[in-house]
């Protein structure tokens, strides 16, 4: 069966011009999730020096704040307005017992604010995390430091940015030359806790010392922090997807490497991570540390 040549400059011609649609929605879909996080952060900026009605979930080291709920709500519904084909994973949804699935659709991953034990005792790491998903991987990645103003931000394909400013790792290769992020998480289980402890000692510890150890509270922001250069690494045990999947995205635009930590390729509902500047320096990491069992999202 033969084609005839208008069939064939036709399709020649729908090719960019999906290809641009496509571009087009990325565009509005990101400069949609930047000015949702500007107002979600300017909420939690006039909320942070009040008084707060703090709330516990699996424990007392899992808090929630009717500025977390208050929101999360505000952001699911700016997105569901403009994109009501969309669906949305956020961590106080998922606590109030919706389910947690991805999906190959387009679905806004949301932490309303990542960091809340900051955000109780005021101290300013306390971050706006969105990002769109599509096909189970970040295309758009959203860390809004509301406190200190810091916006990170990423397109897949098109670099990683603080404040419109392109960043990069630092490119480091080693654990004695590295500066590294971790947590103690929310688990604090005398079995988990002594892991946890270990790993710090193995890596902070001579032979080979790391320069130090740092808990920012937000695994956004160690994330932000690794892709920026001001960490080298970070790894965590008992993270959930909203704390990590815009982080994710900003890691790699700014040429790190994510990957789990015990070296495998990174399972996003897996609830661990291990991000780096550099696959050496990841590596040598994987090495030194002992994993910590979590259940998936």
């Amino acid at each position: 069966m033969s084609t005839h040549p208008r069939d064939e400059s036709d399709a020649a011609a729908a090719a960019p011009a999906a290809k641009r649609s496509r571009l087009e929605s990325v565009d509005e879909f990101y400069e949609t999730a930047v000015a949702v996080a500007r107002e979600a952060g300017a909420t939690i900026r006039a909320a942070f020096d009040k008084n707060k009605s703090v709330m516990l979930k699996s424990a007392s080291t899992d808090l929630v704040t009717e500025t977390d709920q208050k929101v999360e709500a505000f952001i699911i519904n700016s997105f569901k307005d403009k994109f009501p084909s969309h669906k949305f994973i956020g961590e106080e949804s998922v606590a109030a017992g919706i389910q947690c699935e991805l999906t190959d659709d387009p679905t806004w991953i949301i932490d309303p604010l990542d960091g809340t034990t900051n955000f109780v005792h005021r101290f300013p790491f306390v971050a706006v995390s969105i990002a769109l998903v599509i096909d189970k991987a970040p295309v758009i990645g959203i860390v809004y430091n509301c406190i200190l103003d810091e916006m990170y931000t990423a397109v897949r394909g098109r670099g990683a940015f603080k404040n419109g400013v392109q960043i990069t790792t630092s490119q480091q290769t080693a654990v004695n030359t590295a500066l590294i992020g971790t947590e103690f998480g929310s688990n604090r289980k005398d079995e988990v806790l002594a892991t946890i402890l270990e790993n710090m000692r193995s890596l902070a510890g001579e032979p080979n010392a790391a320069h130090s150890i740092r808990c920012l509270g937000s695994a956004a922001l160690n994330l932000c922090a690794v892709a920026s250069g001001a960490m080298d690494a970070y790894f965590e045990f008992g993270i959930h997807v909203w704390d990590i999947a815009a982080g994710i995205l900003i890691l790699q635009e700014a040429n790190g490497v994510v990957r789990n930590p015990d070296g495998t390729e990174l399972d996003i509902m897996a609830r661990r991570i291990l991000g780096a500047c550099t696959p050496q320096l990841a590596d040598e990491i994987t090495s030194r540390i002992k994993n910590i069992v979590t259940p998936r999202d």
